[in-house]
């Protein structure tokens, strides 16, 4: 079952922006040792858009090789385009993952209507679990309940993740979908709260650096524990908040450099962590004692 503290695993790169394959053997390691509930490989945070199909499929392989059936693992496949989406589908599905996270199309701006025929015929195509990923500060595209509540119709989609950001769509979502129906918060800052109200987790970016912890809070926000989930998470505010200080993944790979985890490698059109943010990710990395 997935549930809890999944972490949206960055992609390793070196300075030259290959892929780091024995980097993200450590991190894998590293997480299964942490406690991590789950990996999804190759997301946003995973710099999806500059892989090509082969490194986004291949990236996806080793994490599943790597894990070897310990954790779930989700693989990203959301595209704009949906035979692109279909085929990324059908590949992880064919690597082994546990199930799939596919975003909204991003940039042409489908209707309502369109996002239902989108993920019904990746749905169609992909008989694998899938979850869908709302996240309209990055796509101008926003999947509205009465969509997911269609789509939730479809058997092997399973749940979404919400990066809306926002408690009252929560509270919409938990009361109108399935009780079956996974629902993910896909903000750190306000993941523990949902945990408390009824999401089964959060795909996280947050553990990238801090696993241990977010696996603290999010099974004491499951278990109920108002008072210690909070208190756990009261630490990791700073981290939630200015890992954002840059367009994600910048922040979060600059934090796992800092931490001697992976080296500093991005890929454009993504740049480095501004000098002048420096000393604000070092200060939420030490706030979470991690420095």
């Amino acid at each position: 079952m997935i549930h809890g503290s999944v972490v949206a695993l960055v992609t390793p790169m070196t300075a030259s922006g290959a892929i780091d394959y024995a980097a993200l053997a450590r991190l894998v390691e590293f997480h299964l040792a942490s406690g991590t509930h789950g990996i999804v490989a190759v997301g946003t945070t995973g710099e999806s858009p500059t892989l090509d199909m082969d490194e986004h499929i291949g990236v996806i392989a080793e994490v599943v090789r790597r894990v070897d059936g310990r954790i779930p693992v989700i693989g990203g496949t959301g595209a704009n385009s949906t035979a692109e989406a279909i085929e990324l589908t059908r590949a992880a599905s064919d690597a082994g993952v546990d199930a799939c996270l596919l975003v909204t199309p991003y940039y042409n701006k489908p209707s309502q209507e369109g996002l239902y025929r989108h993920f019904r015929a990746v749905a169609e195509a992909a008989p694998i679990p899938q979850i869908l990923y709302n996240v309209p500060g990055r796509t101008a595209c926003d999947l509205q309940t009465d969509t997911v509540l269609r789509l939730a119709e479809i058997p092997n989609i399973v749940g979404l993740k919400d990066a809306t950001g926002s408690l009252e769509r929560g509270a919409e979502l938990l009361a109108r979908c399935p009780a079956d129906f996974w629902l993910f918060s896909g903000e750190d800052a306000i993941a523990a709260e949902l945990m408390l109200r009824g999401y089964r987790g959060v795909i996280s970016v947050t553990a990238n650096v801090a696993p241990r912890a977010m696996v603290a809070m999010s099974e004491a926000a499951l278990a109920g524990n108002r008072e210690l989930a909070l208190a756990l998470d009261a630490p990791l505010q700073a981290l939630h908040r200015d890992l954002f200080v840059e367009a994600n993944p910048i922040p979060v790979k600059w934090a796992l450099a800092e931490l001697e985890l992976i080296e500093p490698g991005i890929r454009l059109p993504l740049t480095p962590l501004s000098a002048a943010c420096h000393d604000t990710v070092r200060a939420a990395l030490r706030q979470a004692s991690l420095l």
